[in-house]
């Protein structure tokens, strides 16, 4: 053993009070980037607001209040099903169904009639604006993305080829 590394040694015995392993316990959940800062009522309004501007520019085949919008949006990113949804807003699934396309939140799985080609057309011409803010404001996945995508680029790899790795204390 060289100087550095007993030097080393005893610095990582006197951190650790002799022992000759440290484990820490994660004290709290992993969180979002999002949940923590964002203020709930800050977003449902946001939503309402989003909700309405597409009333105004789309004729809807839905009449719900603005707050069952706001429910209905935020179930179905939290990846509630049409049932669970109709169950939740107290409406039958057809209703729920159209109200999501009327807010252009196409399902992969949805089947291709005439309504869902509909919401689809107008999602597309709308160059899926509001999907994507939708997106923005409830997930975090544009930021994650982003930082998962810096993590694997780190240059950790390249400096870490010739380390040894047999150490023993």
């Amino acid at each position: 053993m060289d100087d550095k590394t007993a030097e080393l040694r005893d610095i990582f015995l006197d951190a650790t009070g002799g022992e000759e392993t440290v484990t820490e316990r994660q004290a709290e959940r992993r969180g979002s980037l999002v949940d923590g800062d964002a203020d709930p009522d800050a977003v449902d309004a946001r939503l309402r607001e989003l909700v309405a501007t597409m009333r105004e520019r789309y004729e809807f085949d839905t009449d719900l209040d603005p707050d069952a919008y706001v429910s209905l949006i935020r179930g179905f990113y939290d990846g509630a099903d049409d049932a669970a949804l109709a169950d939740a807003l107290n409406l039958s699934a057809d209703t729920v169904l159209q109200a999501r396309l009327d807010c252009h939140l196409a399902r992969e799985d949805d089947d291709e009639t005439p309504a869902v080609e509909a919401s689809r057309e107008r999602a597309v011409r709308a160059n899926h604006r509001f999907r994507d803010a939708f997106v923005e404001l409830l997930t975090d996945k544009d930021l994650s993305d982003r930082l998962a995508s810096d993590s694997r680029e780190d240059g950790l790899r390249e400096a870490t080829e010739d380390i040894e790795t047999d150490v023993s204390f």
